[in-house]
């Protein structure tokens, strides 16, 4: 399905990160985790992988990294994903996102890996007239935030890298991932959140009408992209999601939250998001297979369990 040689992750002690480590490990293979811990934590971390404490705006660390590591694969996952962060500090965002974007590719080009990106899809679509639900890759991305715009900008870099100097560069396109080792009182999702709310015995919190929509993908239908996108195209860029809108009041229902309580809505929000799957389909055989039914109550037991241990 994927590669062979030794991986590297940045953003590897955070959610998604982290758990790809798990699976790369579990496939017998040599792992590098890059991380600065900002967001990450080092318990995420495999016992099997090699950690490298950096951050990716550091471009010599992360150069020294990339050639102690000698990856054939850089799964490129460290970010600024805040978005109320990247609004205040836009500097910031950008310096993490398109500079250390840069850095990364910088010192993968030294080595002739492969880099796969963990990109944005709502983030980067943003939302407006015309707009086709659920969105394709051929659609005009027109970002809403900071965040979207830098995180469209490090796509771009990819590509740029593969005009100039054939780097084989994957740029997924991920939906709102969501499953266990989210932590409802970090950087986290309404799922998180949601679901650390309901194990306090507490009343979550709806803004707006709740019936705004996302595309809720479980992380380890993501991980399956990530490892699939290694053998995939060398230049591409795939949605990664389960073309399914599913709204802030079913995630209510499903995770069992009771009545919520409900707030003025946040300006500039997107009403809707959602993501066409079907190129990643063709390009890489694969589909989200874990419904929100199924994956929305795992991933609370999960952060229940992780809280009692």
């Amino acid at each position: 399905m994927g590669g062979t040689g030794a991986a590297l992750i940045t953003g590897g002690a955070g959610f998604i990160g982290s758990t790809l480590a798990d699976a790369l490990v579990a496939e017998g293979r040599e792992v590098h985790v890059l991380d600065d811990l900002s967001t990450g934590h080092l318990r995420n971390v495999p016992a099997d992988a090699t950690f490298h404490r950096a951050d990716i705006r550091d471009a010599a660390a992360v150069a020294a990294a990339v050639a102690a590591a000698q990856p054939s694969t850089v799964f490129h996952l460290a970010a600024q994903a805040d978005v109320r962060r990247a609004i205040a500090e836009p500097a910031f965002d950008a310096e993490v996102n398109i500079s250390g974007t840069l850095s990364v590719l910088e010192a993968v080009r030294a080595v002739r890996a492969r880099v796969v990106f963990a990109a944005t899809g709502g983030g980067a679509y943003g939302e407006y007239a015309g707009l086709p639900i659920p969105t394709p890759e051929s659609a005009e991305p027109r970002p809403m935030s900071h965040y979207g715009q830098s995180k469209l900008a490090g796509e771009g870099y990819c590509a740029l890298y593969g005009r100039l100097y054939g780097l084989p560069t994957v740029r997924l396109r991920l939906g709102n991932v969501y499953g266990p080792r989210q932590d409802p009182h970090g950087e986290a999702g309404v799922v998180a959140i949601f679901s650390g709310r309901i194990i306090d015995d507490e009343e979550v919190t709806v803004f707006g009408d709740g019936l705004q929509t996302r595309d809720y993908v479980y992380v380890n239908d993501v991980v399956d992209a990530f490892l699939r996108a290694e053998g995939g195209p060398d230049d591409a860029t795939l949605n990664v999601g389960t073309g399914r809108e599913v709204s802030v009041l079913d995630l209510v229902r499903i995770l069992g939250a009771g009545d919520p309580v409900f707030a003025p809505a946040r300006t500039g929000e997107i009403q809707r998001s959602c993501l066409d799957p079907s190129a990643a389909r063709q390009a890489l055989g694969w589909s989200a297979r874990t419904p929100v039914e199924d994956g929305l109550p795992r991933t609370r037991d999960a952060i229940r369990a992780a809280r009692a241990a």
